[in-house]
């Protein structure tokens, strides 16, 4: 993965591991999907979504390539994410619409609209140069990891 706070590399993966940060610390994976135009990358999720609540607090986020059903298939790699709005929104909107046409193009918006969720569109950025170890499954909150 890209070490120099480019988004090269990253654009050939179509689905990231999204780890956001409760309070108590620990993280919440979440696969989305990622559209990376030039040296940006956005991903969209919808308001009530519990990680739009954790990233209202934490901003902090880990990512790492995975597969659709969310297992981690690269290193963790640390970022920001930005809520965007206006013009930056609707750029993101139509990056991801583009590059997945049916699902961001018609069925997350419908279903979105039929929730009555709001749509929120983010950015991250990709600030710091180091890559952390192979993503392994994290222990719940007070249980001890396997053996």
């Amino acid at each position: 993965m890209p070490r120099s706070g480019s988004w090269g590399s990253w654009s050939d993966c179509t689905t990231v591991l999204l780890e956001t940060r409760r309070r108590d610390g620990s993280w919440v994976a979440t696969p989305v999907s990622l559209v990376v135009d030039g040296d940006r990358a956005f991903f969209r999720t919808y308001d009530a979504a519990g990680k739009t609540k954790r990233l209202r607090n934490y901003p902090d986020v880990r990512i790492a390539p995975c597969t659709l059903r969310g297992r981690a298939t690269g290193p963790s790699s640390v970022a920001t994410a930005q809520l965007l709005q206006g013009a930056d929104a609707e750029q993101a909107r139509r990056r991801l619409a583009a590059r997945y046409p049916v699902l961001h193009r018609m069925v997350v918006p419908r279903l979105h609209r039929l929730k009555g969720w709001t749509t929120l569109h983010y950015e991250l950025h990709y600030e710091l140069h180091y890559e952390l170890p192979q993503h392994e499954p994290r222990p719940e909150p007070g249980r001890a990891a396997p053996a």
